[in-house]
């Protein structure tokens, strides 16, 4: 065989990576999660948003559905900021959350892996991220999504009441606060369903 120059284009390679975080190759399942961990470890995100699997050798293209990794999992904790000077009120102890992927990749959010959320205009239907690494998001699944929410507080971000959690001393919002109207409004439904 002949031998391939560095970083030689080998086209599409006929892998995708479903919204729900399954691999594929050539519309098959990839069954062993180590062979997927593997192709993740060499994933990388172009400038135009196209995504490609690089080696030193080779690199080739691949198609990925919404997110490359899907967040599954989140932990709730409590860590001192490093750079706050002893004794000062920084030095308390803040929130950190810890995400976990579909691949046990483990993410702090912080100013470098930060929380993202779209909003849909008509639906309302939030589609919540977190960055993994440069150019690679994970998609927050249903579930950790609640748990966020659950810790949501609101602040005022560009004079724009919000709610949105904070970690590692960074916030990240979810979505505009609700109004006093639309409170009265969720009051009036559950009155109405009981």
């Amino acid at each position: 065989m002949p031998r391939l120059k560095p970083n030689q284009n080998c086209g599409d390679f006929s892998m995708r990576i479903a919204k729900d975080g399954t691999w594929f190759y050539r519309g098959s399942p990839i069954g062993r999660k180590e062979l997927v961990c593997l192709f993740a470890s060499v994933l990388k995100r172009e400038e135009d948003g196209s995504y490609w699997l690089e080696t030193p050798v080779e690199r080739g293209r691949i198609e990925v559905d919404d997110a490359p990794f899907v967040a599954v999992e989140m932990w709730w904790r409590t860590c001192a900021d490093p750079f706050a000077p002893l004794g000062s009120r920084s030095a308390e102890p803040r929130q950190c959350l810890t995400f976990r992927t579909n691949l046990d990749e483990m993410v702090t959010a912080d100013a470098e892996h930060p929380i993202r959320v779209t909003i849909d205009p008509e639906s309302r239907e939030p589609r919540p991220y977190i960055t993994v690494r440069p150019g690679l998001e994970a998609r927050i699944n249903r579930a950790v999504f609640y748990e966020l929410v659950a810790l949501a507080q609101p602040e005022t971000v560009e004079g724009r009441a919000v709610i949105g959690v904070w970690s590692e001393g960074v916030f990240f919002p979810i979505d505009d606060a609700p109004t006093a109207q639309q409170d009265d409004e969720d009051d009036t439904y559950d009155q109405a369903a009981e």
